[in-house]
């Protein structure tokens, strides 16, 4: 059993200590042994430690304190610039991966070496937080750190010492996400009985009580992941996979 994955917590308070050089590599090296598709390994890590740069980063994660409190953060990166270019100098047909499968397969070597940087992170006793707000912001992201085309931000991990210890976050049970040999689907009395748990956490029913709210599904719709914000950021990014060259 892997302790890391069943203990993981996202911290979002941290101590000032900086990171060892050498633990960051061998967080890197982490991430660079997990599975990849063709063993082509197309994405990108860019490490953050720079204060000023951070600043830079902040508006792009929504002004989170952790971002410029943590001393290290790794953004993550489809990335065919690489393999291209590789490609072009072996006179090898480039121009096969500026399709939108292709950005596809690179945000998830992207993903893949991020959850092995994350469980090497913790096992040096680390503390971690994904940051979704990576594709909302790619194109500015972009800017910030130099992303040539054919590279595009898909998450962040902020690293650093936890100086918080919060509880565990609560999961759906395994018979939510499990399906045996098909997919079943659901009837509502299951969906009712699925996240009965969840809704009726004393910090749900908070959440409700405070967003003004009838059900934790309408924190979810209505307030957390609306569908104006939903339409907005899918068309933005759109717009930076099509600037990137993978919409061609």
């Amino acid at each position: 059993m892997v302790q890391e994955i069943f203990n993981h917590r996202s911290i979002r308070k941290y101590k000032p200590d900086q990171v060892n050089p050498e633990i960051i590599d061998k967080i890197l090296e982490a991430a660079s042994r997990a599975p990849t598709t063709g063993n082509m390994q197309v994405y990108s890590i860019v490490v953050t430690t720079d204060a000023q740069i951070k600043e830079q980063l902040s508006p792009c994660h929504f002004n989170q304190a952790m971002v410029k409190q943590a001393p290290v953060l790794l953004t993550f990166c489809a990335d065919f610039n690489r393999f291209k270019q590789w490609c072009r100098i072996r006179n090898a047909n480039h121009k096969a991966y500026n399709n939108f499968l292709s950005f596809v397969t690179a945000a998830i070597d992207a993903l893949l070496a991020a959850q092995n940087a994350c469980l090497e992170a913790e096992s040096n006793g680390l503390g971690t937080c994904y940051l979704g707000t990576t594709t909302y912001t790619a194109s500015r992201i972009i800017e910030i750190l130099k992303l040539p085309r054919g590279v595009v931000p898909v998450t962040t991990l902020v690293i650093g010492y936890a100086d918080e210890n919060p509880s565990l976050t609560d999961r759906l049970p395994i018979r939510a996400i499990a399906h045996s040999e098909t997919y079943n689907p659901y009837s509502d009395t299951e969906i009712e009985a699925l996240y009965a748990e969840k809704e009726n956490r004393d910090d749900s029913k908070k959440f409700v009580a405070e967003n003004n709210k009838e059900n934790l599904a309408q924190v979810f719709t209505d307030v957390r992941y609306t569908e104006k914000d939903n339409q907005h950021f899918s068309e933005t990014l759109l717009e930076v996979l099509r600037n990137q060259g993978f919409m061609q």
